[in-house]
Order: structure tokens, then sequence, then C-alpha cells
């Protein structure tokens, strides 16, 4: 599986808890301590991609707001990628114990 983006790994992160795309992009905001602000553009674009993958699921709407799910295929790639950046971030140790070399 190919790394996933930083708007699809954080979507789908929002998405443990299920909801509608405004809620997710403040839930993002939230957990990326207001690293990441994600325009309604890319969310509704990332949103139809995931979809389409079957990674996430839409289970109706409330008025305007379109509500949606992570599959259990999604919290699997979701999983896995957090298993890659972990490794990314165990294996980028090394640079720390460069700096105390030095």
């Amino acid at each position: 599986m190919p790394p996933m983006t930083e708007a699809a790994y954080y979507i789908l992160l929002a998405l443990l808890k299920p909801g509608h795309g405004y809620g997710m992009m403040q839930r993002i905001r939230e957990l990326s301590g207001g690293r990441l602000e994600m325009g309604p553009g890319t969310l509704y674009g990332v949103l139809s991609r995931m979809t389409r993958e079957g990674l996430i699921t839409f289970t109706g709407e409330e008025g305007r707001r379109k509500n949606y799910a992570i599959t259990p295929a999604g919290r699997a790639a979701l999983l896995a990628e957090y298993r890659r950046l972990k490794n990314l971030v165990r294996d980028g140790a090394l640079l720390e114990e460069e700096d105390h070399e030095a």
C-alpha cells in the first residue's frame, strides 16, 4: 500500500468518530494541534476518493450536512499507515543520536 497523504490520514483519524464535513474540519484542526487547516475543497475531494476506495462510507444527511464513517478497510489502512509512520520515526531516532555525538 502506498503512503497515505496527510489529508487522508487526518480524515480517517477524525472519522474514528463518525461525523459531517464541517465537524471533520474542526476535529482535524484539533487533532493536529492547529497545524493542519483543511478547506472544504480539499476535504470533499478526499472524501469522494476515499468513499470510492471503500475506506469510508456515506451514512446519510441531516439537512445539508453529509455524514460519513470509517469502514473496517479504512481502519485497517489507518492502522497500517500509523505503523509505517511509527517505524519512520523510530528509524529516524538515529538523527538524535548523531546530535549527541557531535
